[in-house]
Parts: structure tokens; C-alpha cells; sequence
């Protein structure tokens, strides 16, 4: 297994999907609308975060639908990009030989749980935006969708019930990025995979440490499709 992560890491197609979901994470909706269109900055309102849920928070509108599909697209490319240098992987390492299809398939899965940790590292801490990003739900879920319809029920599923039930997104969103190695692991047991997933949850979940606090001290936001101005009660 040592031999094969370490030729896999050596491997320029690697990192260059990796630069590529990078990229394409720190294209951040929020962000660019807010400063550029809106002229104020999202970060310097509510919670600070440049995420979807701060954004409606704060200024709700038709834009925010612009950001749904910022997130999402981003996403979508970055998984397809990875996925297709991915299946083309094997014949580069095994030219003229036709490619084993359960080979291709553990490559092109494992160019997806790689590109998926860029591309959500990129929209958690874009270098064009000081690295002050989002917290990666929307463009997370997108993924889930992307990588397996089963990791897919799960993260949504999970996140879905908690958040309509409780009116927490941020509790579902706990939800969606713990469950999510643990789903990886069941429909993906190798542990180079298990090892991508659990950094990727990981992240998740470490960006809503402060929402984990208020959840536990019992004064985190409920979430209301009526957006509130700052200072009104």
C-alpha cells in the first residue's frame, strides 16, 4: 500500500486536478456577488462566514439563487474534470493495455474524493479572498451527489431531517460531514479512499466548530426563510 500511494503522489496528473478543483473552489459565489455586485462584502455581516445560509441571512433575494448555482457548478466541474483524467489514468501507467474496468472504476472514484478535498479547500480558504471562504455544505452536498447515489441519501438525508426538524442548518450540516466518511468507508473500503474521506468530513465539521459551541450552549441561529437586517430583533 506504501508503494502505491507513494506512486500514486508522484503521479503530475494528480496535482493537476488537484490545482484545477482548487481553483474552481475558490470561485466563490458569495463572495464575488456580494463585493462586486452588492458592493458589501458578505464577511463583514452576521456570522462572517462567506457561505450560502449567511448570504440569504443577510441579503436573501433572487441572488442567492446566483450562489446556489456558483457553488454548485464549481463542484460539478471539478468532479467531472477529475473524474475523466481519472478513467483516462490507467492507460497513461498501462499504455496499449485495454483498461481493467474495476481498476478504472477505483481510479476514477479515487480522482473524485481527491478533487472533492481540493475543490472544498479551495471554497473553505480561497487565496484570491484573503483564504476566508465558506463552509463548504452546498458545494459538499453537490459532491455527495457526484461521488455515489448512496453517500448521497445519506449526507442529504441526514442533513434534511435535522435541518427541517430542528431549524438548525448548522446541526445538519454536523450531520452531513460526519456521516460522510463513515458512508465512504461502507461504499468504498479502501483505505486511501476512507483516508480522503475522513480529512474531507474532517474539514467540515472543523468549520463548524463555532456552530457545535452555540449548538451545546443553546444560543445557535434557527434558520428562517424570512431574512432578518442586521439589528432587527
Amino acid at each position: 500500500m506504501g508503494a502505491e500511494v507513494w506512486f500514486l503522489v508522484t503521479r503530475v496528473e494528480l496535482w493537476l486536478v488537484a490545482a484545477f478543483a482548487y481553483f474552481c473552489g475558490c470561485f466563490n459565489g458569495a463572495v464575488i456577488i456580494s463585493k462586486y455586485i452588492l458592493r458589501d462584502d458578505v464577511r463583514n455581516h452576521g456570522s462572517g462566514n462567506a457561505g450560502l445560509t449567511n448570504f440569504y441571512r443577510t441579503f436573501g433575494g433572487p441572488l442567492t439563487l446566483v450562489v446556489i448555482l456558483c457553488d454548485v457548478l464549481k463542484a460539478v466541474v471539478a468532479i467531472l474534470i477529475a473524474a475523466k483524467v481519472g478513467f483516462g489514468f490507467i492507460e497513461h501507467i498501462s499504455p496499449g493495455v485495454t483498461p481493467d474496468m474495476q481498476a478504472a472504476v477505483f481510479y476514477v472514484v479515487l480522482f473524485k474524493y481527491w478533487a472533492a478535498l481540493f475543490c472544498l479547500l479551495g471554497h473553505m480558504f480561497p487565496c484570491m479572498f484573503k483564504f476566508k471562504g465558506g463552509k463548504g455544505i452546498l458545494s459538499g452536498g453537490t459532491i455527495a451527489i457526484m461521488l455515489d447515489w448512496r453517500i448521497a441519501v445519506v449526507v442529504w438525508g441526514g442533513f434534511l431531517i435535522l435541518a427541517i426538524v430542528t431549524k438548525y442548518v448548522s446541526l445538519g450540516s454536523v450531520w452531513a460531514g460526519g456521516s460522510f466518511p463513515f458512508i465512504s468507508w461502507y461504499c468504498y473500503p479502501d483505505l486511501v479512499i476512507v483516508v480522503l474521506a475522513f480529512i474531507i468530513g474532517g474539514l467540515v465539521v472543523w468549520q463548524h466548530r463555532g456552530n457545535i459551541q452555540r449548538l451545546i450552549h443553546g444560543n445557535e441561529n434557527k434558520f428562517s426563510f424570512h431574512h432578518k437586517k442586521e439589528g432587527q430583533p
